[in-house]
């Protein structure tokens, strides 16, 4: 009996493949570390082929904990971290490493266009800020830089494109990814203008067709599934990018309101629910992101921070390193369990962290390839604990921001990631953002929202509101209130957070420019 259906989702940190009944319950899971590397000039990538030889060795774990798992498998959905770019040839073979999301390369030729004539007509088309992570700006460089990438490859691929490709032989992507900075989101095709606004039409041919996971799928070829171990024929279903699977794993999607949705994880993510592309609004600000959901005429729009958890593991790193020193060994994952007593020993809103950690700067709600990181209002009275804390708060109140830029923050928020399970974190995401939080229960949102879209495209349901009834709808945690007179500080201190992050903008352009200089 074919009655588990498998969900892939290769993360930035983490490829997990997960195995769900047809009903939503998650029935077993598997993980290997993800790997990537920084090079020189603001690069970050990683193996394609490791990749691959990594998202098999989950599949080949996961046959081994769940009795015969191989001759009950209806389906395997694949998704994966947005943006990036992994090029490979004619015969299927990587041409170069794959560029993650985290990559800065592209950074001033990203400033040089955003100061160009075309900025505001490429956003009218894609509803998508430009940022050097896009594939369209590694592909910018690319020509520029490094032409023989783009002259010996065949097919520009995002990372899930790359597993999908692996596990059919087919090339394609998705719609969410083919609109993301190559498409019209009003028709949810490929616009040339975008191409020859960018200066790379030639780089068309790289682009795969679109396919709607929900709508066909391809067939587990026989290589992948002698390698595998499983059956070939099995029905492989391209899911959404993985925000978008998450997203509808963790009910962005609700037939009976429209709360809005918090992603906590490496990147933080905030989205608004849009029914019908007429209700789409483009901010004149050019920022932010539109995206099809897997439910036609329903759409996600969204501002994200680039680095969200990221600086609590940065902070977690300084406390580690000085450790260190004094011969402790102890890494980030044994100081976890201290933040909760951080947070207790500390006072709320005291002073401001901006949270841009990343070489890439940061793309919501503003897009600004030079954006640091740093404390502002810090006295000889704060410590370490206070450090955490307004590290903490600060990712409150970028996706606050964030929000704000999208016009209001919703009644509810819908809470997902692995640090949305702290208690204290969610009290001050609650407070800082002045809504009502909700945490799913799903362990593996962005697994359960790409297998969602394989059980519609194989028939287990006859559409998405049908599935999520199942498979989200019980599994929503209990509304949890904020502090009113928490969130009347948060209230306060808000306006200057704004205020700071356009104040220090000039500065982290001199910063830039001297580091230029120095290199």
């Amino acid at each position: 009996m074919r009655d588990v259906i498998v969900g892939i989702d290769a993360g930035t940190s983490v490829i997990k493949s997960v195995a769900f009944s047809l009903s939503g319950e998650q029935l077993a899971d598997s993980a290997v570390a993800n790997t990537y590397y920084n090079t020189s000039d603001k690069g970050v990538e990683q193996d394609p082929v490791k990749t691959w030889e990594d998202a098999a060795k989950t599949l080949q774990a996961l046959l081994t904990k769940i009795p015969d798992l191989a001759q009950r498998i209806a389906a395997i959905s694949v998704t994966g971290q947005g943006d990036g770019t992994f090029l490979i040839d004619d015969k299927g073979e990587p041409v170069t490493a794959g560029w993650l999301w985290l990559d800065g390369r592209a950074g001033s030729l990203v400033d040089d266009f955003q100061a160009s004539p075309n900025k505001e007509a490429r956003f009218n088309l894609t509803g998508t800020g430009f940022a050097a992570c896009q594939q369209s700006a590694h592909l910018m460089w690319m020509k520029k830089y490094v032409p023989e990438l783009i002259n010996n490859s065949a097919t520009a691929f995002h990372c899930k494109d790359w597993l999908y490709f692996k596990l059919t032989g087919e090339r394609v992507t998705d719609p969410s990814e083919g609109c993301f900075t190559f498409g019209d989101f009003r028709t949810l095709e490929y616009a040339d203008e975008i191409l020859d606004m960018l200066d790379i039409r030639d780089c068309a041919r790289l682009l795969p067709p679109m396919l709607d996971g929900v709508k066909s799928y391809h067939l587990l070829s026989s290589e992948a599934a002698k390698k595998i171990g499983l059956s070939e024929g099995i029905p492989i279903v391209l899911g959404y990018v993985d925000v978008i699977c998450t997203a509808l794993g963790v009910g962005l999607y609700d037939v009976d309101s429209s709360p809005g949705c918090t992603v906590v994880g490496s990147t933080g993510v905030h989205m608004n629910l849009v029914r019908g592309v007429k209700n789409i609004q483009i901010n004149s600000e050019c920022t932010g992101f539109t995206m099809p959901m897997p439910i036609d005429g329903i759409y996600a729009q969204m501002q994200s921070n680039l680095a969200c958890t990221l600086n609590i593991d940065w902070v977690l790193s300084v406390a580690e390193e000085l450790l260190a020193e004094f011969g402790y060994e102890v890494t980030r994952k044994d100081l976890i369990p201290y933040i909760e007593d951080w947070l207790a020993k500390s006072k709320s809103a005291q002073f401001l962290y901006q949270p841009y950690i990343l070489e890439a700067g940061e793309r919501g709600p503003m897009i600004d390839n030079n954006a640091k990181a740093g404390f502002i209002g810090l006295s000889s009275q704060h410590g370490f604990a206070d450090l955490v804390r307004a590290v903490i708060e600060g990712l409150a109140m970028a996706g606050r921001d964030c929000y704000t830029a999208m016009g209001h923050v919703p009644d509810e928020i819908r809470l997902t990631g692995g640090a949305a399970r702290s208690g204290a974190l969610r009290r001050i995401f609650g407070n800082v953002l002045g809504a009502k939080v909700r945490t799913s229960q799903r362990e593996e949102a962005g697994a359960a929202g790409t297998a969602m879209i394989a059980a519609v495209s194989i028939g287990c349901y006859d559409n998405m509101d049908d599935c999520i009834s199942d498979w989200v709808t019980p599994r929503l945690g209990e509304l949890e209130d904020y502090d009113i007179a928490e969130a009347k500080k948060y209230d306060a201190l808000f306006p200057s957070y704004i205020a700071s992050r356009k104040a220090l903008q000039p500065v982290w352009q001199q910063l830039s420019d001297r580091s230029r200089e120095e290199t």
